[in-house]
């Protein structure tokens, strides 16, 4: 994947995520971020402003190059990180470890009663 379409990809995500879950308005990624920064994190504000100053210069200039593409996909998880709704990262958590201990009892029963259940299926 080039360092444009990766920019692109990551930087698309933010702003649904801003415009989903603080209604944010505007066009790019310096205007969305405008129209809800009283309701943002500070140290997300500014995260944000990098990488929306780095996606206009990749976009718009022909000689720049990414320096720094792991800082900048860094940046991009970390917002994305603090944009999310907890719950929504709570709930998926907890399925996650719901389905490993019913997974792990499933396994622990199927050891326990592997003959019982060889002898039906051999029926």
């Amino acid at each position: 994947m080039s360092d444009i379409e990766s920019v692109v990809i990551r930087t698309r995500r933010l702003e649904k995520l801003l415009r989903q879950q603080y209604r944010a308005d505007g066009k790019g990624l310096h205007q969305l971020v405008t129209s809800c920064e009283e309701r943002l994190p500070h140290d997300v504000v500014s995260k944000l402003r990098y990488i929306a100053t780095i996606r206009n210069k990749i976009v718009h200039e022909d000689d720049f190059e990414l320096d720094d593409k792991s800082g900048f996909l860094r940046a991009c998880d970390e917002c994305e990180q603090e944009l999310t709704p907890r719950s929504s990262r709570f709930i998926w958590r907890t399925a996650m470890w719901l389905m490993a201990l019913i997974t792990l009892i499933a396994m622990g029963f199927y050891y326990v009663h592997w003959e019982k259940v060889l002898h039906i299926l051999a029926k």
